[in-house]
């Protein structure tokens, strides 16, 4: 936030009362802050929504102080019930809005641009709608397919969420609308979502779940960010200093206001203290609370302005962005063609056996298309991102008038409404399969067992819908399945159907989306976001997840994703990054060149297919795993660090040009709490996916000094006498106390090298006597005193207070 914003607003609560000061950090009902209209600070309206606007105005108008719990609930409600499913009766009161692709399924399209007009879009639609914040993007990483809210977040890894939050974030604010960056941080599941505690090493913290928002907040500046409900290491995220004060306001020099999610808060001044500016809704209790701490002096008074300054900046900016930038009118239509271009370019072709797409049926050939899901499409997730959609494409509808004239479509539900089994409908869909020439089925994962505060049981389509395909590929061989679903599926029938076609929540463009991709229209260009495993029990977080008694053990540590998968030797399902084209690219000519600490990688990238396409290019970085004797920082075999969205035409070629900075080199090390780069040769791979690596060349890099280990008594005695200086100081020690000589105490000493027990015991073993543990203490001190070892962090990290 401009210093300008931040002086002004400082001026303005200086002129504040008390009362306004706890009214402006609380809430005003469910979906207001509280304004302070003699000091020119209005109230900001918030709206649900990362993949379109959820605005119901019943709940914005309520003048209620203290937000009804219920209208609460129905906001995330994901009962099994389909007739008081949040998606059934809460969105018939919201306003008619465009529904864009889940985060999920736009992260397919590795595309920062699209993510940007998918921004812009919804900017648009939240001025109309009077408002000044969307509570989105979403960012928390999916660590396992089985988190309810999967669908919401962009990726397993940071630096596709990262960068693809960034995008959406520019759109949204570059119009005015302040973007709200959640859930801060390690929210991965949604089981006891307002308790568990989310236990994670340092490593992995900052090296996966810290730093997609890192990487988004540096490119993009939210105006807010927003805390999760969990705990993490041990304290509520939305009371730890440690993470908004230490990581989020010094590290990341972070100056937007920070937000809890609704309810999030369970000790308002601890929360204030710790940094998080606004509490939401507006909840009685919390603020009679807080206004006992400021009265009876437990709350500092700058910590209650220091809030407030924040919000009232935020305040100003809107303003001032809200009037700098002139209301515009959605165009619903264009919007909607958004939605499908965003559909069409992120639907993954996930196989494509034999050519069998596109389809180029002739005049009197006949397509079956199987499934409810063609008539009545699940296009997005259940909870707080559902959206009303103001249009919504009917895949049957969009097939039947994109086919080629000639051809007949008939279409059989093949199960019963909800997608259970249904023998007649089963029976007949089998028997209509026989007489068509390519089946279509529309197949997905049961509705109204996922969502927010709700986790998937399983990774299973919905089992009528697995028995079918599998009866179909006993009488057929030539299946194309659509699925839709929230994350990742197992597929016991993969590798008996020629094309598989995943939606994901493609959003209210599925419709003609997948007809377009179908008919060849459009060329699919999706690439998976996640990893796809063959059976639940390769996911990463499968040991751990979700936890057990209140904890949450993320025991894969910093292997998360294709991290894991590679280091294990997994073969998945799917691979990250994976995706089929209509059309063909070949990789040449990697080159790198040095510029001052950043690294420039080039090379060629060729259209030698018939189509015109789109190609995401990947670029990791590869290092060799240690071995497992060695006490040195395990790394990933390799890890994305860059991309490009690449089009071409037929015959087209275009160099590529990507950058890699130091930062991309490093790791982080707990010795030192922060960011190291190792010295060694890495690899540069540019790869179709991270099991498909085209192009590799090794660089090598002269990295930091390595941190000098912290010594104690307890260090085995090898790798002190490592440390410089620390063997004189010993053998001055030892001849003195032993009366021998240093030839002779240096000879008694180089044994002890060979010792697994700490130097103290192994010294009084060797030299047969009780040594002083304070003058070893000393010299063991001076020696980290000399060479600037620091103790390691990793118990401060977990245990934050």
């Amino acid at each position: 936030m401009t210093h300008a914003f931040k002086k002004e607003a400082a001026t303005i609560v200086a002129q504040m009362t008390i009362t306004e000061k706890l009214d402006l950090v609380c809430g005003n009902g469910l979906w207001r802050t509280t304004g302070v209209p003699r000091l020119g600070l209005p109230s900001l309206l918030m709206v649900d929504g990362s993949n379109g606007l959820r605005v119901v105005p019943d709940q914005i108008s309520t003048d209620t102080q203290n937000a009804d719990l219920g209208a609460f609930l129905d906001a995330v409600d994901t009962t099994d019930d389909p007739e008081n499913r949040d998606s059934n009766v809460l969105l018939g009161k919201s306003v008619p809005a465009t529904c864009f692709p889940a985060l999920s399924v736009l992260a397919n399209s590795w595309d920062i641009a699209l993510a940007h007009e998918v921004g812009t879009a919804l900017a648009i639609e939240c001025r109309a709608a009077g408002a000044q914040i969307l509570l989105g993007p979403g960012i928390n990483l999916r660590r396992s397919p089985l988190a309810g809210r999967g669908f919401e977040y962009f990726s397993e890894d940071p630096v596709l969420t990262g960068e693809m939050a960034a995008g959406v974030i520019r759109g949204l604010q570059d119009r005015g609308v302040g973007a709200s960056l959640k859930h801060f941080a390690c929210n991965n599941s949604e089981v006891e979502r307002i308790s568990m505690d989310s236990v994670v090493e340092p490593r992995a913290l900052h090296e996966l779940y810290l730093l997609g928002f890192e990487r988004a907040i540096a490119r993009s500046s939210p105006w807010t960010v927003m805390t999760s409900y969990n705990r993490l290491n041990g304290v509520q995220t939305s009371q730890n200093p440690w993470l908004l004060r230490h990581i989020l306001r010094d590290r990341w020099q972070y100056d937007g206001a920070v937000m809890s999610d609704w309810h999030g808060i369970q000790d308002l001044p601890a929360a204030v203290k710790a940094g998080n500016d606004l509490d939401m809704p507006f909840n009685a209790a919390r603020r009679r609370r807080l206004e006992n701490a400021v009265l009876n002096g437990s709350m500092p008074a700058t910590a209650l302005d220091e809030a407030c300054t924040h919000i009232a900046a935020l305040t100003l900016r809107i303003v001032d962005a809200q009037r700098r930038l002139p209301v515009t009118r959605p165009d619903f239509a264009a919007h909607h063609d958004l939605a499908r271009k965003a559909a069409s370019r992120a639907c993954v072709l996930l196989s494509n056996r034999n050519d069998v797409l596109s389809l180029t049926p002739e005049p009197g050939e006949r397509l079956l298309v199987i499934g409810t899901g063609a008539v009545s499409p699940e296009i997005q997730g259940a909870g707080s991102a559902a959206v009303r959609p103001i249009q919504c494409d009917i895949p049957l509808e969009c097939l039947k008038a994109t086919a080629p004239e000639g051809v007949s479509i008939r279409w059989e539900p093949g199960w019963s409404a909800d997608g259970d089994h249904d023998a007649q409908r089963l029976a007949a869909a089998l028997a209509a399969a026989c007489t068509a020439e390519t089946v279509i089925v529309f197949a997905s994962t049961p509705p109204c067992v996922s969502g927010e505060n709700a986790d998937r049981p399983d990774l299973n389509l919905c089992p009528a819908h697995d028995d079918l395909i599998t009866e179909l590929t006993k009488i057929h061989d030539r299946i194309v399945v659509v699925l839709t679903h929230p994350d990742a599926v197992v597929l016991p029938w993969a590798d008996n159907v020629q094309a598989i076609l995943s939606a994901g929540y493609a959003g209210a463009g599925f419709g003609q989306a997948v007809a377009d991709i179908l008919f060849g229209h459009a060329n699919p260009s999706g690439k998976t976001s996640v990893t796809w495993p063959v059976r639940p029990e390769d996911c990463p977080a499968f040991l751990g997840y979700p936890g057990e008694q209140g904890t949450h053990l993320y025991r894969e540590g910093i292997f998360v994703g294709y991290r894991f998968f590679d280091i294990r030797r997994i073969q998945p399902l799917f691979p990250f990054g994976h995706g089929l084209s209509y059309t063909s690219f070949t990789y040449d000519t990697l080159e790198l060149a040095t510029q001052g600490e950043a690294v420039a990688v080039r090379f060629t990238l060729s259209n030698t297919g018939t189509r015109a396409g789109w190609e995401v290019c990947q670029l990791y970085l590869g290092r060799s795993p240690n071995a497992p004797n060695r006490a040195l920082p395990h790394h990933p075999l390799r890890a994305l660090k860059g991309f490009a969205a690449v089009h071409l035409e037929p015959g087209e070629s275009r160099v590529v040009n990507m950058t890699l900075d130091r930062r991309d080199l490093a790791y982080f090390d707990t010795v030192r709490e922060d960011w190291t780069v190792p010295t060694g040769t890495v690899s540069i791979e540019i790869g179709a996916s991270s099991r498909d690596i085209r192009l590799v060349t090794e660089l090598h890099v002269a990295g930091d000094a390595t941190p000098a280990r912290w010594l104690n008594l307890h260090t085995p005695p090898g790798q002190a006498l490592e440390v410089a200086g620390v063997q004189d100081d010993l053998v001055t020690w030892l001849a003195d106390v032993t009366g021998q000589s240093s030839a002779e105490t240096e000879t008694r000493l180089a044994p002890c090298c060979r010792s697994f027990l700490g130097i103290y015991d192994t010294l009084c073993w060797s030299f047969r006597l009780e040594l002083d543990e304070t003058r070893l203490t000393q010299i063991l001190d001076d020696a980290n005193s000399r060479n600037g070892a620091r103790k390691p962090a990793y118990r401060s990290e977990l245990d934050p207070s």
